[in-house]
Order: C-alpha cells, then sequence, then structure tokens
C-alpha cells in the first residue's frame, strides 16, 4: 500500500495528493525482497526480454548538440513503428541512472511499453554515458542539467510536439525533477516522474556503502570503467595514475572529485545537486516523485527534507527496491503502466 507519512509542514500537500489515488504496487510474497525488485530491474528475465525488444526496435540514434558544443548521444522510437493504432502527439523523454545508458534493460523495457501505448520516446544519454566518452573532453557530473536541457531543446527544434513528458530513473529521476523545476516552460514539459531519484545524494551515498555489497562492487566496476574508456579517448587528462590506487566508491569520490570537477570535496559535490529543501520551488508543472519504503540504496526519510510544493506528488510504495517494483517472474515492471497512466492524465489534444 501506498504509505501513510508523518504529518509536517514539509509533506503535508504531497501526502493529502497521494491519498487520492488508489494506485499501488504489491508484487508477490516472492518477490517482495527489496534487493531481488533492485537485482531484476537490470538483469535476469527483464534483461533478457530487453534484448528481444533492441531487436525490434527501429531506433534512430541521434548526435544532439547544445549551444555551449556539448553533444550527447540518444535514439529516438516512433510509436508508429510497433503500434497500429492513433499516435498520442506525444513525446516522452526518458533518462537513465548512474552508469546506465539508453541500452539498460529497464530504458528498452519501458520504452517499449510506452510505444505500445501511443507515445514516441526519446532515450537520452547523460555526458560519458552510452558510449559516449569521446564527444565531449570534460568528464561527466551531476550537475550537468544544464546541457540535458539544452539537449532536449535542440530534439524539439527539430521534433515538434504537442505533449512533452519527462521521466527518469534514480540519478536521471534526480536530473528529471531539477529540469522540470527549472526549464518546464521553455521546454513545453507537460509533466514528469522522477522513480526513486537521490534526494540527499551525501545520504544515499552512506547508504549505500552500508546495503549489499554488491551495490557498491557494480557501481565501483562501472565507474572505473567509464573513467578508463575516458582516458582512452583523452589521454591528457591522466587518470591511469589515480585508477591505479583507488579500491572503493570512496576512493573515487575523494581522489577525482577536487581535481576533476569544480568542488572542493565529495560533501560539497553531493550536496550541490540535492532536492532538498526548496529546490523544487520553482516547479510550474505536475511533478511526480515515485519511492518505495524498502529502498536499499536511497534512504526514504530524505523525502521529508523537501519542503512541499502544490505541484509536487509524492508515491511511496512499501514495496519495490531500487527502481525495481517488478510485478511478476516475467519481470514486467508496474512503473511502465503507472507512467501510460501519469501521462494520459495531461493530455493535450
Amino acid at each position: 500500500m501506498i504509505a501513510t507519512q508523518k504529518l509536517t509542514h514539509h509533506n503535508l500537500i504531497p501526502l493529502l495528493m497521494n491519498m487520492m489515488t488508489k494506485n499501488t504496487f504489491s508484487p508477490p510474497l516472492v518477490l517482495r525482497n527489496a534487493h531481488v525488485q533492485s537485482i531484476f530491474n537490470s538483469v535476469g528475465p527483464r534483461k533478457f526480454r530487453a534484448k528481444r525488444i533492441a531487436k525490434k526496435l527501429n531506433s534512430k540514434p541521434l548526435v544532439l548538440s547544445t549551444p555551449l558544443n556539448i553533444r550527447l548521444t540518444a535514439e529516438f522510437d516512433y510509436c508508429e513503428d510497433i503500434y497500429t493504432g492513433t499516435s498520442k502527439n506525444a513525446v516522452i523523454v526518458l533518462l537513465h541512472g548512474w552508469e546506465g545508458s539508453s541500452q539498460s534493460a529497464y530504458q528498452l523495457t519501458t520504452a517499449h511499453y510506452l510505444l505500445k501505448h501511443g507515445y514516441d520516446v526519446l532515450r537520452l544519454n547523460l555526458r560519458d554515458h552510452g558510449e559516449s566518452h569521446h564527444l565531449n573532453k570534460g568528464m561527466f557530473n551531476s550537475t550537468m542539467i544544464g546541457e540535458v536541457g539544452d539537449a532536449i531543446a535542440s530534439f524539439l527544434k527539430e521534433y515538434e510536439y504537442r505533449n512533452v513528458f519527462l521521466a527518469g530513473f534514480s540519478l536521471g529521476g534526480n536530473f528529471t525533477l531539477r529540469i522540470t523545476a527549472d526549464r518546464a516552460k521553455e521546454l513545453t514539459i507537460k509533466a514528469a516522474v522522477g522513480i526513486c531519484p537521490p534526494v540527499d545524494p551525501n545520504s544515499a551515498m552512506i547508504a549505500l556503502n552500508n546495503s549489499l555489497f554488491i551495490y557498491e562492487k557494480y557501481f565501483f566496476r562501472r565507474w572505473t570503467r567509464s573513467i578508463r574508456k575516458k582516458q582512452k579517448h583523452f589521454p591528457d587528462h591522466g587518470f591511469s595514475t589515480e585508477l591505479k590506487k583507488v579500491k572503493t566508491l570512496d576512493d573515487i569520490n575523494n581522489t577525482f572529485i577536487p581535481k576533476y570537477t569544480p568542488f572542493d570535496d565529495a560533501q560539497s559535490y553531493f550536496a550541490s545537486y540535492a532536492l532538498t529543501g526548496d529546490r523544487l520551488k520553482e516547479l510550474a508543472v505536475p511533478a511526480y516523485l515515485i519511492a518505495s519504503k524498502d529502498d536499499p540504496i536511497i534512504p526514504i526519510e530524505d523525502i521529508d527534507k523537501i519542503i512541499a510544493h502544490e505541484n509536487l506528488v509524492v508515491e511511496i510504495q512499501e514495496n519495490g527496491g531500487h527502481c525495481g517494483f517488478i510485478q511478476d517472474l516475467s519481470a514486467h515492471s508496474w512503473i511502465e503502466p503507472r507512467l501510460v497512466e501519469i501521462f494520459n492524465s495531461y493530455l493535450k489534444a
């Protein structure tokens, strides 16, 4: 069931809005473990289905350039290629999580579901994700919402839509909510959904380190691999010495953040993209934050750090893990029909 939250001035409005929805996620008992939910988001049956879907999609690869000459890659899918009904004249921009990509299993299955329901989909890669390390010399960091918004604007100059929606998973959900708060009118965003976004990244990093060891190992392996790819394309970065020394995520944070970002330390860097306090005060369109109480990476209590806003709807489910919400043994996700339900309610004819 959707959780009831402690009534404070911070979360009263989201709670009241939450109570008006009957949509809840209730997985079978065998799938209620938070780690099963989180892991099945990207591997196992969902990954197998994603591989089949990737072969069916007639995706158009794009390189989107911004006014500052930043280039981001994306894959664009038309619903008419696989769906025989009427297009909704709507596009959903999907943003992946940290060290994911447009080819991540959850991106592919979600895109496929949205396409079947009449939405075109742009699966946009963040900088240095999705084999795009060669396109920009500067390294990715999580403050780079400007270039992501600019890439969306570049896309919309060429492809005009009456309905534009934005949805993101994990770090992509954090990007989604910040971009919507800052640029919804300019980008003509009608509504947005952030799924399991890090609200307080400092807190999330502590939770990740204290959770099941596989999460820290997974992100360490993925991040170091990404840094090596960057080094290959831009040898003058000189990452080799640092990479030989790091053994943990904390090592990378403490080594690379002071040297290769504008921040003096990891704590100030993480604080810079938090959703806490009044960061979302400029929300001018409906934005949804969907989270689960058993998320092993994102502490659910961090949501209380967000000051309530009339356009922010917070949906907290009892189960779901981190971005999983897996509802059967074929690893279909409850999030996919929930996105359709939400965005259908904001379509403009």
